[in-house]
């Protein structure tokens, strides 16, 4: 690493030594995409998730999934130039036992500070992270204005807050499992499998639902314009092929949004586009 000290690499590896899992964001407080070894999830797999293959890159890929507490990485040649890009210090609450309530605007904070026991709290731009002890899946646009972040999501370092962490309530648990009124566009959640669907289903064996995800993956990787649409019109192939039989897991739909994000979508983009293909399909649950 260079000589001059790098505020954000220093946040991150202080964090990194209290056990959180830290990754730099670029511009646009995203994560950096993949590098071309890994373009395609040619590389086999991703670092730090529990899927099949392994990826030995030494670069900051795999969005979320690059989030690390090894300060040997940390401060590694090949993040340096991601350090130095960096406008941001990013952590992967699941990955430090935690859950994250993103309160995005005032109306969501008064039915936080209503409904929710009092936790950790951390100002952001437009509202407030209520953080809480205990891990759950990611599931964007519970409500209007709330996003939930924990496993396989990152958060924005934002500073120590105010107040200490409590446990994760039943009810931040039950947001996920709830389909409440929303705004148009809002996803019942990001890693629901779809299932109860009629029809046959097509896939005898596990390598046809593997191309098609595999297949996915590149056809989003590769997307050099028009990234938002080349995403929809992704899901939407996706779910018409695979969507109405149950083979679809959280894996599956997780690979998609990782891709996704790779591109540099942000996790609403891609809820959004989830949604609209669901319901384009008729394969939205009302």
């Amino acid at each position: 690493m260079s000589e001059t000290p790098n505020p954000l690499l220093h946040t991150a590896v202080s964090l990194a030594a209290s056990d959180v899992p830290v990754l730099p964001l670029r511009r646009g407080k995203v994560p950096f995409g993949n590098c071309p070894s890994c373009t395609g999830n040619a590389c086999g797999g991703r670092p730090n998730m529990k899927t099949p293959g392994s990826c030995q890159c030494p670069d900051v890929c795999h969005a979320w999934a690059a989030a690390t507490t090894d300060t040997a990485v940390l401060t590694s040649p090949a993040w340096e130039a991601a350090w130095r890009q960096a406008v941001a210090v990013a952590y992967h609450p699941g990955g430090a036992g935690l859950t994250v309530v993103d309160l995005d605007n005032a109306d969501a904070i008064t039915w936080a500070r209503t409904t929710l026991p009092a936790t950790l709290t951390v100002p952001t731009t437009r509202g407030e992270h209520w953080i809480y002890r205990g891990v759950m899946r990611s599931v964007n646009a519970v409500r209007a204005g709330v996003d939930i972040k924990s496993r396989m999501a990152y958060a924005r370092w934002l500073g120590r807050g105010i107040g200490a962490a409590t446990a994760l309530p039943d009810a931040v648990r039950a947001l996920a499992v709830k389909d409440p009124a929303a705004p148009r566009g809002a996803s019942q959640g990001l890693t629901v499998p779809l299932r109860g669907h009629e029809g046959e289903c097509r896939h005898r064996t596990p390598v046809f639902l593997e191309r098609g995800i595999s297949m996915a993956e590149q056809r989003i990787m590769g997307a050099r314009s028009a990234v938002h649409a080349t995403v929809y019109r992704t899901f939407l192939a996706v779910l018409s092929t695979h969507g109405r039989c149950g083979c679809l897991t959280d894996a599956h739909v997780n690979r998609l949004f990782t891709a996704a994000q790779a591109k540099g979508e942000t996790v609403r983009h891609c809820t959004d586009a989830w949604t609209n293909a669901l319901t384009t399909l008729g394969l939205r649950r009302v």
